[in-house]
């Protein structure tokens, strides 16, 4: 066996009778990953914290690159804690709108939902607005009863839901057909606020656009027949000279 650990082979070896003895697969594997680890910089692996304390150790090409590295690193993780901030509907009252919706921070897009407990489409806009706020961590979504912020609301207005960044108002729903209907989807829900820039949504095309396209069209035959209608009474009618 040309392969064989043996001292003939060798001797064979060393006056090229025999090829060279292949490397083994898992010994050039763990070559390939030592050369990786000398590639590799050190401070890439360390915490911002231990970056601090090693920073006396590296030459000062190193320490421009170790500086450039923790921004880097220190951006991220302030990335990281921002779009983790918030992840769910809170409750406010009316004494804490201006701090919590006007005020907030100018890069931080609010949803409030104005609402009402006995209503059922309040309720339903709660639970869609509660599974958006878990999938889009990084915009406040808020909720008040209507009562505590404007006094004399009327229902036909509700449910309420107001869209704010930099302290402006930037979209609103009012009243059930423009919050979607009573039988609004989730998906529905997302699209509108995607579509004031609330939120950046992973869908493609507007969930409901079936429906309007059919509405559309159901409007125009409408139309139609109505024109139909006119014209064939205006043959019917005498003609008065």
């Amino acid at each position: 066996d040309p392969n064989e650990d043996t001292e003939w082979n060798d001797i064979l070896r060393h006056f090229g009778i025999l090829p060279p003895k292949e490397k083994l697969k898992d010994e050039i594997e763990e070559m390939v990953l030592h050369l990786q680890k000398e590639a590799e910089k050190p401070y890439e692996r360390m915490t911002l914290e231990e970056l601090k304390e090693a920073e006396d150790d590296f030459d000062e090409a190193d320490r421009k690159a170790i500086e450039k590295y923790r921004q880097q690193r220190l951006q991220e993780w302030k990335c990281l804690q921002r779009r983790q901030k918030y992840g769910e509907l809170r409750e406010i009252c009316g004494e804490q709108y201006v701090k919590e919706v006007t005020n907030a921070p100018e890069d931080v897009w609010v949803i409030i939902h104005l609402y009402r407990s006995s209503m059922p489409m309040c309720l339903l806009v709660n639970e869609h607005l509660s599974l958006l706020a878990r999938k889009f961590p990084e915009v406040k979504f808020l909720k008040a009863i209507v009562n505590s912020c404007i006094q004399n609301y009327h229902d036909r207005c509700l449910p309420t839901i107001l869209v704010y960044k930099t302290g402006e108002i930037k979209g609103r729903f009012i009243g059930v057909a423009e919050c979607g209907g009573i039988y609004l989807k989730v998906e529905e829900l997302e699209w509108k606020l995607a579509e004031v820039g609330a939120i950046e949504t992973d869908l493609e095309e507007n969930p409901k656009k079936d429906i309007i396209n059919m509405m559309t069209l159901a409007a125009q035959n409408v139309s139609a027949h109505e024109n139909t209608n006119t014209k064939s009474s205006d043959v019917m009618k005498p003609h008065i000279t």
